[in-house]
């Protein structure tokens, strides 16, 4: 009995330390998914032009 009320205590004390995400942390990560997806448009917008000015040189 003496163990199964440890390992209850010891999970509730895990659960209470579980770190809880607040407005910063969401908005940091919304921050970063448009940084990765500007990347990508400008990459895109790179290998455009790229194709464009060797379809020039032909």
């Amino acid at each position: 009995m003496t163990v199964v009320i440890a390992m209850s205590a010891l999970l509730a004390a895990l659960y209470g330390c579980e770190k809880k995400e607040g407005p910063m942390e969401k908005a940091g990560k919304e921050v970063d998914k448009a940084a990765v997806s500007a990347g990508q448009q400008v990459e895109k917008a790179g290998e455009k032009i790229k194709d464009a000015a060797e379809g020039d040189k032909k």
